[in-house]
């Protein structure tokens, strides 16, 4: 009896113990970082013989090719047309096309604008499963929020295992102010992390109200217990955008920008074959374009916000189902928040959740979604952007001023949420994605997040299969898009969906020290250096070959088109020779990230961008006068302050853009005004009775 009662005993320790010990190994065991591996490619290194050989890259099709492509499907020969039609270029429209083209089908995607030009570019730039959906999904029993979730966990770690030079993780810091709130969020990380699994990486932890300042010193200290970080995904959405698009065109995809949907045909059946084109960019140069035919067997509708203008190509009658919301973002100087920690306040002082984040070099706050209406760029309103300044104001120490004129950017992003057209609650918005197809055959691919653009491309082919029987099959022979005969994705290209395992362009021979391989060889700076790998990954040696030498000892080449960003000249002649672009706003907005950091670099940068472009591409007068008009338009949607809407690039050029009435021109103590006369002599009579009283 008295051996029982020893061993019940230790039981209790030892269990106690177990789990102790377990929940210790699983916070702090050894883990492999995705996207810190080494290059899958090896960086090249010089011969014996001195000589140096750059990595040698597939080259997609050009332009011109890829449009001849687009004709030849209306031939008359079966073989000639098109599996998949996808309208759209956005994250979801160029993830479909890549999902197709790896299952071996022929796949052509348009879009009337450019990769990323619309809500893909526009996000928070987050890769996230979303911290406030788990906690809607536990308190309100809703097992949809719950399974969106775990979705998007599970994606999370696939932007960093096919894309490691675009992605990373970043800890984002939740401050608490009660010491109630620190049991109950940190259960709630902890089921965050849980439900991670082995998606996840770090796991979350708290900080002490001391640690939470040293790691975040702009924090404000009164009313602060502490605070609790957990690890979400931060990357680089349209370059993102632009990586998915150039990846499907090198496995075969037709795939073309600046290309407008004017009408969709149908058979003698009722049923959809093909669609109407035009070339925008003809238009742009001044000449008319001529609409041309082309065939495919299924269409995809990936239009975002616009889902609804190619439903009614469809059908005019369809009821809408698309609902907008907007959300607005800021950009202000990096000194605002940590380089490597973000910061969200989930609940402001009106319940919407603000995120604050370190984003290339700057820091990004925004909003979550408002209902808003459908316009092509949507403006900024002056009232969301004060709300923002005011939130964080909140949150920052008192001594920290936070000021108007320190908006560098502003942009507004529509997000479409989408109505089940089926439902018979039709005023319900679906809460993850759509897909529906029409009678006549039309697939519609609406809603989502960024985060789960895959599983929705995923399925959305899925459907498309099943619906027109298409003719999935193995790639025999796939293209070397890291350069190299002797390496291979882990992707078992038989014709299954295989995008979790497909590599991006730039993947392959990315590593987190690229960066000196390129300083050594081609002699750029530090920090354009490392912008250069991690916005193109390998091909960062492709866009290095391309800069401009400076004839200076050092840097040796890369030549700055705005002062205080790394964006370089090669960059501009890489977009359009090896990414589509067409328009200065292509390169200023989505290949480079300038327009969206800092509206007024962007303005500045504008002539060197329209001569490289022009000289490329043989622009003359006429169509380097619309860039510019046109270029100075879209920078309003991104904050250009109103004054300098009518700046001309003579103004530019010869560095006369009137700062006298801006708000940056008065924030700095360089620009006092002068001490009158009668200052003068007030200041010298006080200091006179200064010295009387000695």
């Amino acid at each position: 009896m008295s051996r029982l009662l020893r061993a019940k005993k230790l039981v209790a320790p030892a269990l106690v113990a177990g789990v102790a010990g377990g929940s210790l190994y699983y916070m702090y065991k050894p883990r492999n970082i995705p996207g810190y591996e080494g290059p899958v490619v090896p960086p090249p290194i010089f011969g014996a013989d001195g000589t140096f050989k750059l990595p040698r890259f597939p080259q997609v099709k050009s332009r011109d090719q890829q449009i001849a492509d687009l004709k030849k499907s209306n031939s008359g020969n079966k073989e000639d047309e098109y599996d998949v039609l996808v309208i759209g270029a956005g994250a979801t429209g160029a993830g479909v096309a890549l999902d197709a083209a790896t299952r071996g089908l022929k796949v052509a995607v348009v879009e009337r604008d450019d990769f990323s030009s619309g809500t893909s570019s526009k996000s928070t730039k987050l890769v996230h499963g979303g911290v406030r959906y788990l906690e809607k999904a536990v308190w309100n029993l809703d097992y949809a929020q719950y399974e969106l979730v775990k979705e998007a966990l599970k994606e999370r770690k696939y932007f960093l295992k096919t894309a490691p030079h675009l992605s990373s993780w970043l800890p984002i810091m939740l401050p608490l102010d009660q010491w109630w709130k620190v049991p109950y969020y940190w259960a709630g990380t902890k089921f965050y992390d849980f439900l991670a699994g082995s998606e996840g990486i770090e796991s979350s932890y708290f900080l002490t109200k001391s640690k939470a300042i040293d790691a975040f010193p702009m924090l404000k200290q009164t009313d602060l217990v502490g605070a609790l970080v957990y690890y979400d995904g931060a990357h680089n959405d349209s370059r993102m955008n632009v990586s998915i698009g150039m990846t499907a065109a090198l496995y075969g995809a037709t795939v073309v920008n600046h290309m407008e949907v004017t009408g969709l045909q149908k058979g003698e059946n009722g049923k959809l074959c093909g669609a109407t084109l035009k070339d925008l960019v003809t238009e742009r140069d001044g000449n008319e374009a001529t609409p041309f035919n082309i065939k495919a067997k299924c269409i995809i509708n990936c239009t975002g916000p616009f889902t609804d203008s190619i439903r009614k190509m469809d059908d005019q009658d369809c009821k809408e189902i698309v609902a907008p919301a907007s959300g607005v973002h800021v950009i202000l100087p990096g000194y605002y928040s940590p380089g490597k920690m973000g910061l969200i306040d989930p609940s402001t002082s009106d319940g919407r959740v603000i995120f604050f984040l370190p984003w290339q070099g700057n820091t990004i706050a925004g909003t979550t979604d408002e209902p808003a209406t459908i316009t092509k760029n949507p403006l900024p309103d002056e009232k969301s952007i004060q709300w923002i300044l005011n939130e964080i104001s909140h949150y920052l120490s008192p001594d920290i001023n936070v000021r108007r004129g320190d908006v560098l950017a502003a942009w507004s992003g529509l997000r479409p949420l989408v109505r089940d057209p089926k439902a018979k609650n039709t005023e319900s918005l679906v809460r993850n994605h759509l897909i529906d197809i029409s009678p006549s055959g039309l697939i519609t691919c609406a809603g989502g997040k960024w985060t789960t653009y895959r599983q929705m491309a995923e399925e959305c082919v899925d459907a498309a299969i099943k619906e027109f029987n298409l003719p999935v099959k193995p790639i025999a022979n796939p293209p070397l898009v890291s350069g190299t005969e002797h390496v291979e994705d882990d992707a078992v290209l038989d014709g299954s969906c295989q995008t979790h395992r497909v590599r991006l362009i730039g993947a392959h021979g990315f590593s987190r020290t690229l960066f000196i391989h390129l300083i050594q060889h081609f002699g750029v700076e530090t920090e354009v250096a490392k912008h250069l790998t991690e916005s193109y990954g390998d091909r960062a040696w492709t866009v290095a070959s391309l800069c401009k030498a400076t004839n200076k000892r050092f840097p040796a080449k890369g030549e700055r088109i705005a002062e205080l960003y790394p964006f370089v000249d090669g960059e501009i002649r890489y977009a359009v020779r090896h990414e589509y672009a067409q328009t200065a706003v292509d390169v200023l907005a989505r290949r480079t990230r300038l327009a969206f950091l800092n509206a007024q670099a962007a303005l500045e940068a504008l002539p060197k961008v329209i001569d490289i472009m022009a000289d490329e591409l043989k622009w003359d007068a006429k169509r380097k006068d619309v860039e510019w008009k046109d270029t100075v338009a879209f920078l309003e949607s991104m904050g250009l302050p109103q004054p300098m809407l009518t700046t001309t690039r003579q103004q530019v050029e010869k560095g006369k853009l009137d700062w006298s009435n801006s708000l940056e021109w008065k924030m700095y103590s360089r620009h006092d005004k002068p001490v009158d006369e009668k200052e003068r002599n007030e200041q010298a009579e006080i200091a006179g009775r200064a010295g009387t009283h000695r």
